[in-house]
């Protein structure tokens, strides 16, 4: 294998996308995309608490009105302090997770120091912008980037658009196909500084609220042992939340829910 060589002026420096792309072969559009079944992630969510952040993602994937797969995962470390989180279709979407991951241990490697928080928010934001030709064909991608800011000491969330605008939230967001129904439930139960316990609650509730109304976000299946992925990022870095301790919260909603009466 022969390492490329840049003359002056076309060195891509530390961005490992850029040097994909002065040394790839131009991927054609896709035609008729928007006529083609393509797999689609629905709802993600992500809550500022005392901490850090909580990310959450339901595990349904659709295919038009099916169901494609009942235990997708959206919710990814992108390095040590920070995850990304996906909506939309879901091959562009986890092949621009793992470009996204590359960018940035290359970047560290090649500078000998990280990106700043900020920085990998913008990072992805120019992924999202290069992803915009083929989001006009159909193939979106929407992601949620939150992550701990070792400087400020504390955590934050940079939520996107198609264009790839990036805008920063103070305490919560959530997308996708459920998203606007787990805004609101989570608006509805946040305060300010809340613990772990609380937040997490607070998360794997706004999803059951956006599966209840929204038939492409698919809530805890009991009988497959599927529930949403949870994550927590601190100064301690990403973790994920264990699917028991996820299961204990929805089975003590779902009993707070049975106790309270299902509405009419």
């Amino acid at each position: 294998m022969t390492l490329p060589v840049f003359g002056p002026g076309q060195d891509p420096g530390p961005s490992f996308s850029e040097l994909l792309r002065r040394t790839s072969v131009p991927v054609p559009p896709l035609d008729g995309a928007k006529t083609v079944e393509v797999t689609h992630g629905t709802t993600i969510a992500a809550v500022r608490y005392a901490d850090g952040v909580v990310m959450a993602g339901d595990r349904r994937a659709t295919e038009g009105y099916s169901i494609a797969q009942r235990n997708t995962e959206k919710v990814f470390p992108a390095d040590n302090h920070s995850g990304v989180s996906i909506a939309g279709a879901a091959g562009p979407a986890v092949e621009m997770v793992k470009l996204f991951q590359t960018e940035l241990e290359h970047y560290e490697k090649v500078e000998g120091s990280a990106l700043s928080l900020e920085g990998k928010a913008n990072k992805l934001s120019q992924m999202v912008r290069a992803n915009m030709p083929m989001a006009m064909q159909g193939l979106a991608v929407v992601p949620i980037y939150a992550g701990y800011d070792l400087r400020r000491r504390q955590g934050r969330i940079f939520k996107y658009d198609l264009t790839g605008g990036r805008y920063e939230e103070d305490q919560f967001h959530a997308t996708g196909s459920g998203g606007r129904d787990a805004r609101t439930a989570i608006k509805l139960g946040y305060t300010e500084n809340m613990d772990r316990a609380a937040v997490i609650e607070l998360a794997v509730g706004a999803l059951y609220e956006a599966a209840d109304e929204d038939s492409a976000t698919g809530g805890p299946d009991v009988v497959r042992g599927i529930y949403p992925t949870v994550a927590t990022i601190t100064a301690n870095g990403f973790e994920r939340v264990s699917e028991e301790e996820v299961a204990e919260r929805f089975q003590a909603l779902i009993e707070r829910k049975a106790a309270e009466g299902r509405p009419r």
